[in-house]
């Protein structure tokens, strides 16, 4: 990985702990010509061949969800190709697009999402491993803000989910990865305050 000077970055957490903002905020930082971003949630499988009511059921933060050997196989394009083809996932309706995003090498690659670090394959390509930890009361109330403001949820449906999939799943296998951090962060704020120059610095250190 180091010969072809590109660093692979994993950044994990459980739901709405504040992944995506940090990961924008480390690019908007860095630059986008130093790092580029992937979410894991792009590489849901599709469900597209369910009914709406099916797809609405499936367990998203079960580790099933994840098509983790094509997410390998990205990455392993972008480090010895220069580039990869990301799918775009519609949260709307839990299908892919038709649609994909390239993907070009950068000095960093960062990937963010509740369950990054579950792939053996994929966590052995990463230089440095980030677990946001934040309460879980806190991160419920923000996915519920977010899902009413974002993805065209109701409140209903989202509390629904909450308590039989998405806070199960954080015990059983999100929260469980955080053994292979190298480096947590604790945030009992809405906004990471720290972490932003935590990872900044780590970063930093990586670079030089």
């Amino acid at each position: 990985m180091n010969k072809n000077n590109t660093y692979i970055i994993g950044l994990s957490g459980g739901t709405c702990s504040g992944k995506t903002y940090l990961s924008k905020s480390i690019q908007k930082y860095f630059g986008i010509e130093t790092v580029n971003i992937i979410n894991l949630d792009s590489y849901y499988y599709d469900l597209s061949h369910l009914t709406f009511k099916d797809r609405e059921r499936n367990n998203f933060d079960h580790p099933d969800s994840f098509d983790f050997n094509l997410l390998f196989d990205d990455l392993s394009k972008i480090i010895n190709q220069n580039s990869a083809n990301i799918p775009i996932y519609d949260y709307k309706t839990h299908t892919r697009t038709n649609r994909t995003m390239i993907i070009h090498k950068t000095k960093i690659i960062l990937i963010e999402g509740i369950l990054t670090f579950y792939n053996k394959k994929i966590r052995n390509l990463m230089h440095l491993k980030c677990f946001l930890d934040k309460p879980s009361e806190l991160r419920k109330k923000i996915r519920l803000n977010r899902d009413i403001e974002q993805r065209a949820r109701t409140n209903k449906s989202i509390l629904q989910q909450y308590s039989t999939t998405v806070e199960p799943m954080y015990i059983k296998y999100i929260k469980e990865t955080k053994k292979y951090a190298d480096l947590v962060i604790k945030e009992d704020t809405i906004v990471n305050s720290n972490a932003l120059g935590i990872l900044c610095e780590e970063i930093n250190k990586i670079l030089n």
